[in-house]
């Protein structure tokens, strides 16, 4: 592509410059983010960091796009039945965002390969995964370096996305994993027991619903399996808590943060 046919980038992403100013621009326009974890969560998270015009994504998960994707994943389409969840959205990244340096790790994070995963230096991390495991190493390579970090709770058994919010791990309700995440860096990594404990997280003040018995067995008869670790699910609550995490990392990469 030449010159004179290079995509118009302020104007596709100058709106943010009138919302956050000269410096928060610069910084959100810089920003270097991985998402770990590219389901229903994680994938609206790099679209919408792709639609903030951050300069690099690095997208991580090992796992390729199902028909039982498609209700929540922003990736998943007819067209990218089979394929690696990471490059179908670097795909779509390129067609957002041309500039942004969008690198694929097709591993699931652990607490053997963290941070030896990532390709290059990232300025904030997004934990969109749902192993408690994976979730206590990330979490605690990032309070030990005070790193812009987001973990993200469960969003499966949850109808409300009103009902989507952030808090310090230490005050987070009706959330098992990150009960589970919370009771392991406590007991592990030596989090605080009182007080805050330091790491941001989205998640839901709506109580899980049990997904209905007898829909459960009919499913189970057809041979399908069930997403979200056996609840259901909804594209309005994980594409909210995939916006929510975004604007949370995007928060504390601005100036004066108070993150």
């Amino acid at each position: 592509m030449s010159v004179a046919e290079a995509p118009d980038l302020e104007r596709r992403f100058g709106a943010l410059r009138r919302l956050y100013g000269d410096e928060g621009y610069r910084r959100v326009r810089a920003a270097r983010v991985a998402v770990v974890g590219l389901g229903g969560v994680g994938s609206w998270a790099v679209e919408a960091l792709a639609r903030c015009g951050v300069a690099a994504l690095v997208l991580i998960d090992l796992d390729h796009v199902a028909e039982s994707n498609i209700n929540r994943q922003v990736q998943a389409m007819g067209a990218t039945l089979g394929q690696s969840k990471a490059v179908a959205l670097r795909e779509r990244i390129a067609d957002i965002h041309p500039g942004c340096a969008a690198s694929v790790v097709e591993e699931f994070a652990n607490a053997a390969n963290w941070p030896a995963l990532l390709p290059h230096e990232v300025d904030a991390v997004i934990d969109a995964c749902d192993q408690v495991r994976a979730k206590a190493a990330l979490a605690a390579w990032a309070l030990a370096g005070a790193r812009a970090f987001v973990s993200v709770g469960a969003a499966g058994g949850k109808q409300l996305a009103q009902a989507v919010d952030v808090a310090d791990l230490a005050l987070v309700t009706h959330d098992p994993l990150l009960a589970s995440l919370r009771q392991r860096l406590r007991r592990e990594h030596g989090a605080a027991r009182q007080g805050r404990i330091g790491l941001r997280c989205v998640y839901s003040r709506e109580a899980v619903r049990a997904p209905d018995p007898g829909v459960v067995a009919a499913i189970g008869q057809g041979g399908a399996a069930l997403s979200c670790h056996g609840y259901g699910s909804l594209v309005t609550v994980t594409a909210s808590f995939g916006m929510v995490a975004a604007g949370e990392v995007i928060a504390q990469l601005l100036p004066r943060a108070g993150r």
